[in-house]
């Protein structure tokens, strides 16, 4: 064989394997424990949750049990792939607060890390809230990965309430209100299918929170601060305390 023609050769080879590189890539199976949760579901919905075993699972993703396993300690937590990740997310968020962050609007932006994550896949999302109202057993598992939202929040406003009267009480009933608020306008938004904008509903909820908390106003959905409403009374030298107060009622408008 010639020089060129082995260099025409080697070109071709280059070329074919190119070719099967591009072609493995688009056909590349998605990463193992994506493909699990997407076999675990596919098979939820077509046998139901307790008729599905983990062999089932690693079956239909073709992997073997030690590979679940290394990804999924239990059946359970297949279906709540991602809440892990969300809590070290809100964790670290928290740790990295200062004494400039407002302690109730820091949890409820806390919160909204939660809701990111549910956002970020409207469908799974919409399928598991389904699948879970008809499981007691991943009802009960929701529950428990609830309270731990709660316990980190309730833990970041222990530390900022430390030198309260009733540092802990308070702080332990702001994190409740936050996780029972955000949980309000998020369940109602799965209830939706995924309808809506979530981010809105939930910001609307979590305003009641920093209403009732908060020491200032509560964010407004666009993003914007509310202006001060400022009323400056002018009333002449030595004029008595009731008309003075008056003016001021007056300037104010009818109380709501």
């Amino acid at each position: 064989m010639s020089s060129s023609s082995a260099a025409s050769g080697r070109g071709d080879k280059a070329e074919r394997a190119d070719k099967g590189g591009k072609a493995e890539a688009t056909t590349a199976k998605p990463p193992m424990r994506d493909a699990l949760v997407a076999a675990a579901f596919q098979l939820f919905l077509e046998r139901g949750y307790e008729q599905t075993t983990v062999d089932d699972i690693v079956t239909l993703a073709g992997v073997g049990r030690r590979s679940f396993f290394r990804y999924f300690p239990s059946k359970e937590d297949v279906v709540f792939p991602d809440h892990e990740r969300c809590l070290t997310d809100m964790t670290a968020f928290l740790a990295a607060s200062g004494d400039e962050h407002e302690p109730v609007r820091r949890v409820c932006d806390a919160a909204r890390l939660v809701l990111r994550m549910y956002a970020e896949n409207p469908t799974f999302s919409v399928q598991r809230y389904r699948l879970t109202k008809r499981v007691p057993g991943l009802r009960a598992y929701e529950l428990s990965v609830v309270w731990r939202y709660e316990r980190q929040l309730a833990e970041y406003l222990r530390g900022r309430f430390a030198g309260r009267r009733d540092g802990w009480l308070q702080a332990d009933v702001i994190a409740a209100a936050v996780v029972a608020a955000h949980n309000n306008a998020l369940r109602s938004w799965l209830r939706s299918a995924g309808q809506g904008d979530a981010s809105a509903e939930v910001d609307h909820a979590l305003g009641y929170v920093q209403s009732a908390f908060g020491t200032g106003p509560a964010p407004r959905p666009d993003g914007e601060e509310p202006a001060e409403d400022v009323v400056v009374v002018v009333s002449r030298r030595g004029a008595p305390l009731w008309r003075v107060v008056q003016e001021i009622e007056t300037a104010l408008g009818p109380s709501t």
